[in-house]
């Protein structure tokens, strides 16, 4: 693991390894953004860094780190779109607050509570499990007929 002195702030640089965010896109958003440039879809993701350079000694190069999209997920409706952007303005609010604007902090102390209304209307994993289970059981069904 490299060490980096306090002064160091390593760039962000994004891979090209898209899949995640294409998967959760709908056909119809990804040809919106295709049709329509400037057009702005809200989705929460997930990055894990993959590659890291400019940190042996003696390099003359400013550290960087390569992140990937490795978990996506696209808003598909006008409440969640509404719901993910005030949870990045209240994220913003808290960064300013906190006094971290321009650097990485702590952050807001419960970013995810602007989200509560709308995840509890979303279907929770037993909610998922269970739909699975319908759906393998239909399929069954069906087979044996």
């Amino acid at each position: 693991m490299p060490k980096l002195s306090p002064a160091d702030v390593p760039e962000v640089k994004l891979d090209s390894a898209a899949a995640p965010i294409e998967a959760s896109m709908t056909r119809d958003q990804r040809r919106g953004l295709f049709e329509k440039p400037g057009t702005v879809v809200y989705a929460i993701v997930e990055l894990t860094s993959k590659s890291y350079t400019g940190h042996a000694e003696g390099e003359d190069k400013d550290p960087q780190v390569k992140v990937r999209v490795t978990g996506c997920e696209v808003a598909r409706t006008d409440e969640d779109a509404a719901a993910l952007l005030e949870a990045k303005r209240a994220m913003y609010r808290g960064r300013q607050i906190d006094g971290t604007f321009d650097e990485v902090g702590k952050g807001p102390i419960r970013p995810d509570a602007d989200l509560a209304d709308l995840t509890a209307s979303k279907p929770t994993e037993a909610d998922l499990k269970e739909y699975k289970r319908r759906r393998e059981q239909a399929r069954r069904d069906e087979y044996v007929r």
